[in-house]
C-alpha cells in the first residue's frame, strides 16, 4: 500500500498488468506527495514520515538511544558540566541500561568541537589484540575465521581510558561525579525499555552458556521483560572502583586482574601487560566538502572514509531533482556504497601497521574516477576495489551540545549483542568481540598481529558550515553506519528535511560487499533491504535495474543528532524512533 503518495501513472500501470506489455518506466515525477489532507497526514508536523517534532532548546541538549542516559547527561549540563562531562555520564548510564550494545567492556570513538579553540579533535579509544595471540593459534585450532563468541574474540576494552582522555582534555568534573548517576541506577535498579528488552531476550540462549554472563544478565534464569526492574551490583562495584581509583582501576588494578584471571582459566590470551600498556590516541578528523558543507569523519581503523567517498561520488548528481525515495537516487546510493565498501575491504586497517591512501580515497579526483564505474540503469554485480593512487553490530551513538556550543559526537560498542557473550567473572559487564574483525589472511592489511587494533565499524559524524559547528550526528548499526550517514545528510542537505525528519525517513541497506576480514563479496552483487516507507513501485523499479530487493523489519541503524541553527543558535535535536531514546534539552 502506497500510503501518503499519489501515483500519476497508475492507469498505464494497471493496463500493463492486464496484458503482456512491460511495466512503464518509473520517473521521479511519477511519485508525488499528496496534499496535507486525508489519511496518513494526522501527524502534527504535517508529514507522515516524521514521527515527532524536533526538540528545541538554547542552553544545552543530549540525544541518546536510552532516555535515562539522556537525562543523566542533561543533569550534568544543568550542574555546570560541559559536553565532554555530559557525554561520559550518559555513556556510563547507557552501558548499564543498554548492556547488549555497549559498556566498559567495549571501545569508543569521539569527534569533539572545542568552542574555545574553534577546532575539531578526534579520539580513537579502541583496544588492541593480545600480545600473545597470533594467527598460528587459529591455524592450530582449525579456524579459517576468528570465532565471534568467547575469549578468542577479545581485544583490550578502550572505553574507560577513552572516558579519562576526554575528561582530562575537555572535561571539568571528576569521574566520581560523572559516574554517580550510573552507580545509583545499577544499585537501585531501572525499568528495562521496550526495544532494549527485545534485544536482551534475543541473546538469552548464548548468555546462558557462560555462568557469569547468566548470573549477571539473566536474573531468575531469563532475560528481563519490558518494564521489569534490573539491577547490576557487580557493575556498580566496578564503577565505584573506577570512580575512586581512576582509569588505573581498570587497566592496572582489580578489574584488570579479574579479567586476566578469567582469561587464563578459559582459553583466552589477554595479559596484565595488554591492559597496562593500553592507550587511546588523539587523532585528526578527516573531511570532504558536500554542497558547501564540510563533513567530518575519523580515519581508519574505523570506516568513516566510506561515507566521505560515497558523498563525493553522489555530489555530481542532481539528487534533489530525482527526489527522496526515488529509484534513480536509491540506485546511485547503492552503487556508490558498493564502490566505497570494495575499497573498505582492501585498505582499512590499523594505521600503525598499514599506511592506507586516505587522502586519495576521499579526493574529488578519485570520486570522478569511481563515478565512471556506475551504470545509471544497471546494478553492478562484481565490484573490485578501485585504484586510489591516481598517477579502501550492536552499538550506541550519543551526542551532546552545551551552552558554549562545545559539541561531542560519541559512539561506543561491544560489536555483537553482548559482544563475546562472556562476562569475565564478577565484574558486571561483557567483553567485546571486536577481535573477530581481524583477517587471518597473512597478506591482508587488516590481518591479526600482536598488539594491533582491528578494523572497526563504529563511526561518529560531524558537519561544519563556514567554519562553524552545524551538526553532530551518528547512525549506529554495523555496516549500516556509512550508508546511514550518507542517507541522513542527503535527506537534510539535498531534500531539505529537518533534523528529525532526516532520521525518520525510510532507509535502504545494501548487504554483500567484501569485508576487511577477508571474506569475499557476494558474486551476485549482494542484496538490498528496504523499510516499509519505500513504496513497492520504487522497489520494482530498482529490481528492473538488477537489484535483488526485499522488504525487511530488521535493523536500519539508530540515529541521534543535534543541529545548531546558524542564524539563531538554537539547538535542534532528532532521535530515531527505531530505538528507545530521545533528545532532550533545556
Amino acid at each position: 500500500m502506497l500510503e501518503g503518495r499519489r501515483l500519476v501513472w497508475l492507469a498505464p500501470l494497471l493496463l500493463a498488468s492486464i496484458g503482456d506489455r512491460p511495466m512503464p518506466e518509473l520517473r521521479a515525477s511519477d511519485v508525488e506527495p499528496l496534499p496535507i489532507v486525508g489519511a496518513g497526514y494526522d501527524r502534527p508536523s504535517g508529514d507522515p514520515r516524521q514521527s515527532r517534532s524536533a526538540v528545541m532548546a538554547r542552553r544545552g541538549m543530549v540525544a541518546t538511544s536510552q532516555p535515562l542516559a539522556a537525562q543523566a547527561g542533561l543533569q550534568v549540563l544543568k550542574a555546570g558540566g560541559n559536553a565532554a562531562d555530559a557525554a561520559i555520564a550518559a555513556s556510563a548510564v547507557i552501558g548499564l541500561t543498554e548492556p547488549m550494545s555497549c559498556g566498559i567492556g567495549g571501545d569508543l570513538f569521539v569527534i569533539y568541537w572545542d568552542a574555545r579553540t574553534k577546532k575539531l579533535y578526534g579520539l580513537n579509544a579502541s583496544g588492541r589484540s593480545p600480545y600473545a595471540l597470533t594467527r598460528d593459534v587459529f591455524k592450530a585450532k582449525g579456524h579459517d575465521e576468528i570465532p565471534t563468541i568467547g575469549p578468542l574474540s577479545w581485544s583490550v576494552p578502550g572505553c574507560v581510558d577513552g572516558w579519562e582522555e576526554l575528561r582530562l582534555r575537555f572535561g571539568s568534573k571528576s569521574l566520581a561525579d560523572l559516574l554517580q548517576p550510573a552507580i545509583e541506577y545499577a544499585e537501585e535498579g531501572f525499568p528495562v525499555s521496550e526495544i532494549i528488552a527485545r534485544g536482551w531476550q534475543s541473546s538469552a540462549k548464548s548468555l546462558a552458556e557462560w555462568a557469569d554472563s547468566s548470573r549477571t544478565y539473566l536474573p531468575n534464569g531469563r532475560a528481563p521483560e519490558v518494564g521489569e526492574i534490573f539491577r547490576n551490583p557487580d557493575l556498580a562495584r566496578s564503577y565505584r572502583l573506577i570512580a575512586g581509583q581512576g582509569r588505573d582501576a581498570f587497566y592496572r588494578g582489580e578489574i584488570a586482574r579479574r579479567i586476566v584471571a578469567f582469561s587464563e582459566q578459559n582459553g583466552g590470551f589477554l595479559s596484565l601487560k595488554d591492559f597496562s600498556e593500553h592507550r587511546s590516541n588523539w587523532i585528526d578528523p578527516i573531511s570532504t566538502s558536500y554542497r558547501g558543507y564540510d563533513v567530518w569523519e575519523l580515519p581508519p581503523n574505523g570506516q568513516g572514509v566510506a561515507a566521505l567517498e560515497m558523498l563525493n561520488i553522489l555530489e555530481a548528481y542532481d539528487l534533489k531533482k530525482m527526489g527522496a525515495e526515488s529509484p534513480d537516487y536509491l540506485h546511485l546510493l547503492i552503487e556508490s556504497k558498493k564502490l566505497a565498501f570494495a575499497d573498505r575491504a582492501r585498505f582499512y586497517s590499523d594505521p600503525e601497521f598499514f599506511d592506507a591512501p586516505i587522502a586519495e580515497l576521499i579526493s574529488k579526483q578519485y570520486a570522478a574516477q569511481q563515478r565512471k564505474r556506475i551504470d545509471p540503469d544497471k546494478a553492478a554485480i562484481d565490484v573490485p576495489p578501485g585504484d586510489p593512487r591516481l598517477a579502501h553490530g550492536d552499538t550506541i551513538y550519543l551526542t551532546v551540545v552545551d551552552k558554549e556550543h562545545n559539541c561531542c559526537s560519541f559512539i561506543q560498542s561491544l560489536y555483537f549483542g553482548f559482544g563475546s557473550q562472556v562476562v569475565p567473572g564478577e565484574v558486571g559487564f561483557a567483553l567485546q568481540n571486536r577481535g573477530t574483525l581481524f583477517a587471518l589472511d597473512e597478506q591482508h592489511p587488516n590481518r591479526l598481529e600482536p598488539h594491533k587494533r582491528p578494523f572497526h565499524t563504529i563511526i561518529p559524524g560531524f558537519v561544519t558550515k563556514d567554519g562553524q559547528p552545524w551538526l553532530a550526528f551518528g547512525v549506529m548499526g554495523g555496516d549500516m553506519q556509512p550508508q546511514g550517514h550518507v542517507q541522513v545528510l542527503v535527506n537534510m542537505i539535498d531534500f531539505g528535511m529537518n533534523v528529525q525528519q532526516a532520521g525518520d525517513a525510510a532507509r535502504v541497506q545494501h548487504f554483500g560487499s567484501a569485508t576487511p576480514t577477508g571474506r569475499p563479496g557476494d558474486p551476485d552483487g549482494g542484496r538490498v533491504e528496504a523499510e516499509s516507507g519505500i513504496s513497492e513501485v520504487v522497489l520494482d523499479a530498482l529490481r528492473k535495474k538488477g537489484h535483488r530487493v526485499t522488504r525487511s523489519a530488521g535493523s536500519f541503524g539508530g540515529y541521534q543528532a543535534i543541529l545548531i541553527d546558524p542564524q539563531t543558535g538554537v539547538l535542534q535535536g532528532g532521535s530515531d524512533p527505531r530505538k528507545d531514546g530521545c533528545a532532550i534539552g533545556y
